[in-house]
């Protein structure tokens, strides 16, 4: 096995943080001067034609939402309402507890890392200023590649950037959008992160997997046992129950 290819949300960011997408999205409305109910389930609604995007960039996107909520905002709204948009998003990709300093291993020891996400423009956007994007060899955006997983155009995609055949791959992630059924139809590896020790993040994934790898971990502070070698420092700490 030569490369780990991550999900994003609620892998490599803190689960307990998407609890926050509500309240960001309030504010979002709040400067579009459409109601935040109304904002909070147009956004849901329009997920997947935004994470493929059908909606073009944030700004296209919150206007054109904004009208299908009713609000017609003029160009200082949405300069602003675009802002607030970005601030929140970064609340809610915050990153977990140690996993740069596991990235960071990672890539000490010699693997390819590859990042596929689910995503609006929010992410794609703003991705070279985000404390990930050192870390990562490859990304693999749904906004930008025009599709969602389990699509397999997205895994094969994932493995040819990375130049590592699809079965010397690793994928992990917390099982959202049937992900690890397409990763297992493209021949990787995969691992379902439970995320059971932050009880404030069940049931944020949509459309769960009914795949149950043979890999599970909790955190992905326990991939290194997994892999097969010790962890040091930071990582250690962080070592929980055996992977079972």
């Amino acid at each position: 096995m030569r490369a780990v290819i991550f999900d994003f949300f609620g892998t490599l960011t803190d689960p307990a943080a998407e609890s926050e997408r509500r309240a960001a999205f309030g504010e979002t409305a709040a400067a579009l001067g459409v109601p935040a109910e109304v904002f909070w389930a147009r956004m849901g609604g329009t997920f997947t034609a935004r994470a493929t995007g059908r909606y073009g960039g944030t700004a296209a996107t919150l206007r054109a939402i904004a009208r299908e909520c009713g609000a017609d905002p003029d160009d200082n709204q949405l300069d602003l309402a675009v802002r607030v948009q970005h601030d929140g998003a970064v609340r809610v990709r915050r990153p977990r507890a140690g996993v740069l300093d596991l990235l960071g291993e990672l890539r000490t020891r010699g693997f390819r890392l590859a990042l596929l996400s689910d995503c609006a423009s929010e992410l794609c956007e703003r991705w070279t200023v985000t404390p990930y994007a050192p870390y990562l060899d490859v990304t693999v955006f749904s906004w930008q590649e025009g599709y969602r997983k389990p699509d397999p155009r997205l895994y094969a995609t994932a493995a040819a950037r990375l130049g590592v055949p699809a079965d010397e791959c690793w994928f992990v992630g917390d099982g959202g959008s049937r992900e690890h059924s397409g990763a297992l139809a493209a021949g990787m590896r995969p691992v379902l992160v439970t995320n059971s020790l932050v009880p404030s993040s069940a049931g944020h994934r949509d459309d769960p997997d009914p795949v149950r790898p043979e890999h599970v971990v909790d955190d992905p502070a326990e991939l290194p046992a997994l892999l097969g070698w010790p962890t040091s420092g930071v990582l250690a700490g962080r070592q929980s129950d055996p992977v079972r």
